[in-house]
């Protein structure tokens, strides 16, 4: 096979921290190679090193055989290489065609040739199967469509390295499906891909080769028919993983910690009733559009409901989250990014953001700094955060995994007893799962109670005590007794008779 991109001896260090290091590796042409490891491994390092983000601290790399040293993300593109970040980069308030060419237009007379674009794009769109105008507002477009256009992008500055970063987190099956159509065509035509991912399965069944970082350096790499799925995990963790789930060290109890009795607003829930009890993790499952974080959101007084009332150890609920925080409950939204954390703000001060007034002293109620220190950093550790120095940290530097760790570790200083975990590992690798199930089943087991929505069944099946299944803002299902089948949970939310 002949080598598009080498690496060689690359490495990285972030506040003195090694991101990766000595990573030499070959990327051949027309396949499609998947890198895999657990977050903070350096798998985004290497792939913004690669696209011109950020320089290389040492090593070099060779496109075609010859040096390639991008000094920003536009030498990357004029190179040929495109990185599909997880956070698209495309502006909403344009169409699809002024995205395509948003860093150079056509000109006609001095004017924008608005018909060559529109030609342009409708090429590339007819080539990636989009049913889409080429003047269509990004805006208007699913997450799958929007990703399309952003492939669209690749091609029209004909790149041959395609660098995919997590392209499923957000995307339907539906979407999903199409997207690896997309891919396979895209190797079929000579192009070269990158696709990082943390769903195992997706990588075994559609990349050719496969790279694994641990810890900034590459342990191990070949085809992917080398690689069943436990030696995956074995070469990304560096130890065998008994099992997905942990053992579930507590049973639920006769207490009921949250009530909902007859909660409904329109076009969004309809007469929904649960219980939590003390010491269990209850399930909730269904389709998007299901009502499911919606539901959420109205429990913990984000969103407000016309009917019904919501308890919490017995009381009423009638505020808002600010109330709820006080009386015991905690939300961990399923946009980490954008609600859960301050991503320019250093780590230690994300995780006291439930709880800062608690260290208020007096008579002035300034923040007692030193205690304030001392309670972050036991929360960093039992949480296990890999981090450096917390207290000057930013979070947006840290892995999706531990981001995540720092969501929880924020309201696990609150001391809270009902937890809402809202797909709680999403875009987390197979290790920082195994470490956030732990958490929920320390919850559960030193009392709490906890709510856990997931599209995944099998999370859902290896932790929770109880499944409840939501269709069209109505709760359809309850499913109490182990095994729990996956088949059943499924009819449920598509609402449809098992025999």
């Amino acid at each position: 096979m002949t080598t598009l991109l080498r690496l060689e001896n690359l490495s990285r260090d972030f506040f003195g921290i090694p991101a990766t290091q000595d990573v030499t590796l070959d990327i051949p042409k027309g396949v499609v190679l998947g890198l895999v490891g657990e977050n903070g491994a350096g798998k985004s390092t290497l792939m913004n090193m690669i696209g011109g983000v950020l320089p290389p601290s040492s090593g070099r790399m060779l496109w075609k055989g010859a040096d390639y040293a991008p000094r920003d993300a536009v030498d990357a593109t004029e190179a040929g290489i495109a990185f599909i970040h997880q956070e698209l980069n495309l502006f909403h308030n344009l169409t699809i065609a002024e995205n395509l060419f948003v860093d150079g237009f056509p000109k006609r007379f001095g004017l924008i040739d608005r018909r060559a674009i529109d030609a342009r794009a409708a090429e590339l769109l007819a080539l990636l199967e989009l049913d889409a105008a080429p003047n269509a507002l990004i805006e208007e477009l699913s997450p799958g469509e929007r990703q399309l256009v952003e492939i669209a992008k690749a091609l029209h500055r004909e790149a041959e390295l395609i660098i995919f970063d997590e392209p499923t987190t957000s995307l339907t099956p539906r979407e999903t499906r199409r997207l690896f159509d997309v891919i396979a065509r895209l190797k079929s035509s000579g192009k070269t891909v990158v696709f990082i991912s943390h769903v195992l399965g997706d990588v075994a069944a559609h990349c050719d080769r496969l790279a694994v970082l641990r810890d900034g350096r590459l342990v191990d790499e070949g085809a992917t028919a080398d690689f069943p799925i436990p030696k995956m995990i074995r070469a990304m963790i560096g130890r065998e993983l008994s099992g997905l789930f942990p053992d579930r060290t507590g049973t639920p109890r006769r207490e009921v910690v949250l009530s909902a009795r007859g909660l409904s607003q329109p076009g969004v829930i309809e007469n929904v009733g649960l219980e939590v009890r003390a010491g269990e993790i209850l399930g909730l499952f269904g389709l998007m559009g299901s009502g499911r974080s919606e539901l959420a959101r109205i429990l913990f007084g984000l969103d407000p409901h016309e009917r019904g009332e919501v308890s919490l150890s017995g009381s009423v609920l009638d505020g808002g989250p600010r109330h709820r925080i006080a009386r015991g409950m905690a939300f961990v939204t399923e946009n980490r990014r954008e609600e859960g954390l301050m991503m320019e703000m250093p780590v230690a001060d994300n995780l006291s953001l439930v709880t800062i007034d608690d260290f208020g002293r007096m008579p002035v109620a300034a923040v007692d700094r030193a205690a304030l220190r001392d309670a972050t950093e036991n929360m960093r550790d039992k949480v296990q955060l890999k981090a450096s120095d917390i207290a000057v940290q930013p979070a947006k530097s840290l892995s999706g995994g531990n981001q995540q760790k720092v969501v929880i570790g924020k309201w696990l200083m609150a001391d809270p007893r009902f937890f809402i975990l809202d797909e709680p590992t999403r875009g987390v690798d197979v290790g920082a799962k195994y470490e956030i199930y732990a958490l929920a089943d320390r919850l559960a087991a030193d009392g709490g109670a906890v709510l856990l929505i997931s599209s995944e069944i099998e999370e859902l099946m290896g932790l929770c005590d109880r499944i409840v299944v939501m269709n069209r803002g109505e709760i359809v299902g309850e499913f109490t007794e182990r095994p729990f089948s996956d088949e059943a949970i499924l009819a449920a939310a598509f609402r449809e008779a098992v025999a």
